[in-house]
């Protein structure tokens, strides 16, 4: 994952909990979490879709928050 990429996707997930009410504490807990354990899943990978991306952030925040999974999985499509 490019640094960008990973701005971005810390940005997002930072601002989806902060909607959610979840503590700045355990926001930064759950950041560094769901980062580490997504660039662990895309390690063994060559190419990745923005769609795989987003099933690892996913799969990786269900861990934490349900709700936020939920809320990242829906996000492209509230309107």
């Amino acid at each position: 994952m490019d640094t960008a990429t990973e701005k971005t996707l810390i940005k997002d997930l930072k601002i989806n909990m902060k909607a959610l009410g979840i503590p700045a504490g355990s926001a930064e807990i759950f950041t560094e979490k769901i980062i580490s354990g997504v660039k662990k899943s895309i390690k063994s990978k060559n190419i990745i879709t923005e769609q795989d991306l987003n099933r690892f952030v996913i799969a990786e925040a269900k861990k934490y928050n349900t709700d936020l999974a939920y809320v990242y999985k829906i996000h492209d499509k509230i309107i």
